[in-house]
């Protein structure tokens, strides 16, 4: 069974332009198109447009997805390069989420800090606590730090 690019485009939330990009860099390799020229999307070009959505919400770029996307048609003979573009993904997504997790750590510290500023109807009030000055230190000390030898 074959589907329309609208039909496509509306069902993975991505725009025509986006799809005819895709194909024309030669992203979807099992794309097919009608005797009058209209792209036909099948089970397995959506597939593909899965795995291309994961790995650009994963940071990888379009070029490296194209690399990836060869290797996959080029068989088994790339099943190891394959491997470690997949575990240095991995890596790298590793880094960004505990990097979110400090920048968690800061917003939840502010969160308390006007909370507590908020109850106490004053941001001198919220200063003078403990348990806030305690976290400030713990979560901001070693970057003032840092920032304030140089």
């Amino acid at each position: 069974m074959g589907y329309t690019i609208g039909q496509v485009a509306k069902r993975m939330g991505l725009t025509a332009h986006t799809l005819r990009y895709y194909d024309k860099e030669g992203l979807l390799p099992t794309m097919r198109k009608s005797s009058s020229g209209l792209r036909v999307f099948t089970a397995e070009d959506i597939e593909w447009l899965i795995i291309i959505e994961c790995l650009k919400g994963c940071g990888m770029h379009l070029k490296d997805i194209k690399h990836y996307i060869d290797m996959c048609r080029e068989g088994d003979a790339t099943l190891a390069e394959r491997l470690e573009m997949f575990k240095k993904q991995k890596e790298h997504l590793e880094e960004q989420l505990a990097q979110l997790k400090k920048h968690m750590e800061k917003v939840d510290y502010k969160i308390a800090y006007y909370t507590e500023a908020v109850k106490k109807g004053s941001i001198d009030k919220a200063k003078s606590n403990a348990y806030l000055k305690a976290e400030k230190e713990r979560i901001f000390g070693s970057e003032i730090k840092a920032v304030t030898k140089a």
